[in-house]
Protein backbone atom coordinates (compact mmCIF):
# COMPACT_ATOMS: atom_id res chain seq x y z
CA UNK A 1 0.00 0.00 0.00
CA UNK A 2 1.28 3.43 -0.87
CA UNK A 3 0.68 6.38 1.38
CA UNK A 4 -0.30 9.73 -0.09
CA UNK A 5 0.50 11.66 3.07
CA UNK A 6 3.90 12.97 1.95
CA UNK A 7 3.24 14.16 -1.60
CA UNK A 8 0.79 16.45 -3.41
CA UNK A 9 -2.52 14.65 -3.86
CA UNK A 10 -4.46 15.21 -7.06
CA UNK A 11 -8.23 15.02 -6.45
CA UNK A 12 -11.16 14.71 -8.85
CA UNK A 13 -14.68 15.19 -7.47
CA UNK A 14 -17.89 13.87 -8.99
CA UNK A 15 -20.61 16.35 -8.11
CA UNK A 16 -23.54 17.77 -10.08
CA UNK A 17 -23.02 21.12 -8.32
CA UNK A 18 -19.46 22.08 -9.34
CA UNK A 19 -19.40 25.40 -7.50
CA UNK A 20 -20.44 23.71 -4.26
CA UNK A 21 -17.80 21.01 -4.79
CA UNK A 22 -15.14 23.65 -5.34
CA UNK A 23 -16.22 25.59 -2.24
CA UNK A 24 -16.39 22.55 0.07
CA UNK A 25 -13.14 20.99 -1.16
CA UNK A 26 -11.54 24.43 -0.83
CA UNK A 27 -12.48 24.42 2.86
CA UNK A 28 -11.06 20.91 3.33
CA UNK A 29 -7.83 21.83 1.49
CA UNK A 30 -7.40 24.86 3.73
CA UNK A 31 -8.18 22.94 6.93
CA UNK A 32 -5.70 20.10 6.22
CA UNK A 33 -2.93 22.09 4.48
CA UNK A 34 -0.55 21.63 7.41
CA UNK A 35 -0.71 17.86 6.88
CA UNK A 36 -1.63 17.30 3.21
CA UNK A 37 -1.27 19.13 -0.09
CA UNK A 38 -4.47 18.51 -2.03
CA UNK A 39 -4.93 19.82 -5.56
CA UNK A 40 -8.55 19.84 -6.75
CA UNK A 41 -7.78 19.02 -10.39
CA UNK A 42 -11.32 18.72 -11.75
CA UNK A 43 -14.99 18.16 -11.03
CA UNK A 44 -17.13 15.82 -13.11
CA UNK A 45 -20.88 16.47 -13.30
CA UNK A 46 -22.02 13.37 -15.21
CA UNK A 47 -21.15 9.70 -14.74
CA UNK A 48 -20.38 9.29 -18.44
CA UNK A 49 -17.66 11.96 -18.11
CA UNK A 50 -15.81 10.19 -15.27
CA UNK A 51 -13.53 8.00 -17.42
CA UNK A 52 -12.37 10.71 -19.87
CA UNK A 53 -11.69 13.13 -17.01
CA UNK A 54 -9.68 10.52 -15.11
CA UNK A 55 -7.72 9.66 -18.25
CA UNK A 56 -6.90 13.35 -18.69
CA UNK A 57 -6.11 14.24 -15.06
CA UNK A 58 -4.63 10.97 -13.65
CA UNK A 59 -5.68 11.80 -10.06
CA UNK A 60 -4.61 9.98 -6.90
CA UNK A 61 -8.02 10.37 -5.33
CA UNK A 62 -11.68 10.51 -6.39
CA UNK A 63 -14.60 11.69 -4.22
CA UNK A 64 -18.25 11.07 -5.04
CA UNK A 65 -20.68 13.61 -3.59
CA UNK A 66 -23.73 12.85 -1.47
CA UNK A 67 -26.27 13.48 -4.25
CA UNK A 68 -25.36 10.12 -5.82
CA UNK A 69 -27.24 7.03 -4.67
CA UNK A 70 -25.18 4.13 -3.32
CA UNK A 71 -25.58 2.37 -6.69
CA UNK A 72 -24.43 5.41 -8.65
CA UNK A 73 -21.46 5.92 -6.31
CA UNK A 74 -20.52 2.24 -6.76
CA UNK A 75 -20.68 2.67 -10.54
CA UNK A 76 -18.46 5.78 -10.39
CA UNK A 77 -15.95 4.01 -8.12
CA UNK A 78 -15.89 0.97 -10.43
CA UNK A 79 -15.17 3.23 -13.42
CA UNK A 80 -12.39 4.96 -11.45
CA UNK A 81 -10.74 1.70 -10.37
CA UNK A 82 -10.99 0.31 -13.90
CA UNK A 83 -9.49 3.50 -15.37
CA UNK A 84 -6.74 4.02 -12.77
CA UNK A 85 -5.82 0.85 -10.88
CA UNK A 86 -4.86 1.75 -7.31
CA UNK A 87 -6.77 5.05 -7.21
CA UNK A 88 -8.14 5.84 -3.77
CA UNK A 89 -11.86 6.58 -3.70
CA UNK A 90 -14.22 8.05 -1.15
CA UNK A 91 -18.01 8.26 -1.34
CA UNK A 92 -19.95 10.60 0.87
CA UNK A 93 -23.10 9.04 2.34
CA UNK A 94 -26.17 9.66 0.17
CA UNK A 95 -28.14 12.68 1.40
CA UNK A 96 -25.48 14.04 3.80
CA UNK A 97 -25.41 17.54 2.23
CA UNK A 98 -29.23 17.80 2.10
CA UNK A 99 -29.81 16.41 5.59
CA UNK A 100 -26.96 18.01 7.55
CA UNK A 101 -25.53 20.78 5.39
CA UNK A 102 -22.09 21.75 4.09
CA UNK A 103 -20.37 21.87 7.50
CA UNK A 104 -21.26 18.20 8.05
CA UNK A 105 -19.80 17.32 4.63
CA UNK A 106 -16.52 19.09 5.40
CA UNK A 107 -16.36 17.48 8.85
CA UNK A 108 -17.09 14.00 7.43
CA UNK A 109 -14.35 14.31 4.80
CA UNK A 110 -11.82 15.60 7.33
CA UNK A 111 -12.63 12.77 9.77
CA UNK A 112 -12.04 10.10 7.12
CA UNK A 113 -9.19 11.67 5.13
CA UNK A 114 -6.23 10.50 7.27
CA UNK A 115 -7.34 6.85 7.16
CA UNK A 116 -7.92 7.06 3.44
CA UNK A 117 -4.65 8.78 2.54
CA UNK A 118 -2.41 6.87 4.91
CA UNK A 119 -3.82 3.39 4.22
Amino acid sequence: MTTLANKPIKLVTVNTAPERAKRLIGRVVEDVKDKYTIIHAANVEKIEDVRPTLEKEHPDLLFTASMWTAEQAEEIVAIAKDTIPGIKTFSLPHGLQVEKGPDAVVEYIEQHLPGLLEA
